[in-house]
């Protein structure tokens, strides 16, 4: 499909939880064949404090995860989208964001752990329950073969893989 590593947008609302754990497993679990990127429809303007917590606990990089608008990759010299996933929860009634254009896309929908009250701990285990979700799509989607697949196989395989 491309001799660069693929570019790969996680979609959100707020962009400060689930996509940005997205962003940063996807940029760790195959970083010479993939690049993660991250972006909200309606950004809060900042990185939820569990989820880097999580991330940095996990070794997994931090570093320049920032809550962002999708604007940005809709400029003229943002990076060519390859993949686009929209990881917004549908089943809380949360509005998931479409992107235009031609990347192949696919809905993997996690519940928002930047949603859940309580005491922290019982915050710390929905980021972990995400995180887990997202590394296991990340790690699934990584493995496939994608230049033996037509652009309707794969569709439907990241369409299954966000129902696992």
């Amino acid at each position: 499909m491309t001799d660069r590593p693929f570019n790969v947008l996680f979609l959100c609302t707020g962009n400060s939880a689930r996509s940005i754990l997205a962003e940063s497993l996807m940029n760790a679990v195959a970083p010479s064949r993939f690049r993660g990127y991250s972006a909200g429809s309606v950004p809060n303007g900042r990185v939820n404090p569990f989820a880097l917590e999580l991330l940095a606990k996990n070794g997994y990089p931090v570093e320049g995860l920032r809550s962002k608008s999708w604007d940005e990759f809709a400029a003229p010299d943002a990076p060519p989208l390859d993949f686009v996933f929209t990881v917004c929860d549908n089943a809380a009634g949360e509005a998931c964001p479409v992107w235009p254009g031609q990347p192949v896309s696919a809905h993997w929908g996690i519940p928002d752990p930047a949603a859940v009250e309580g005491t922290d701990e019982e915050k710390r285990r929905a980021f972990h329950e995400a995180f887990v979700t997202l590394k296991r799509r990340i790690e699934l989607f990584a493995s496939l073969p994608l230049a033996k697949l037509d652009k309707l196989a794969l569709t439907a395989r990241l369409r299954e893989i966000g129902q696992s």
